[in-house]
């Protein structure tokens, strides 16, 4: 399974994105854990995550944010405003996918 951590600002803003993931996920027959979480969380979720992605609104967190993930060892990307904007669960499933080392 490969779990996915999704942060933006309150953690709320992506619920409806985290939904088209998970839709997108179960077409593909892909096992997994999408959740949607406050970039202020990261250091608590990054154990347990696989994958971390960044809300656009978040994106100035970026270089913090890496360094927490590199703790840990996960790849983190900030999700293209395109993308978050549209709800594109598709794409931004793609986005995590390709940075998991499976």
């Amino acid at each position: 399974m490969i779990k996915i951590g999704l942060f933006c600002a309150a953690g709320f803003s992506t619920g409806m994105l985290v939904n088209n993931m998970k839709v997108a996920a179960e077409k593909r027959g892909i096992d997994c854990q999408i959740d949607a979480y406050s970039q202020g969380k990261l250091a608590d979720y990054a154990p347990q995550i696989d994958v971390a992605l960044l809300g656009p609104q978040v994106s100035y967190t970026l270089e913090s944010s890496e360094a927490i993930c590199q703790e840990h060892g996960i790849p983190i990307a900030v999700i293209p405003m395109a993308d978050y904007g549209m709800l594109d669960g598709e794409k931004v499933l793609d986005l995590a996918l390709s940075l998991v080392k499976r």
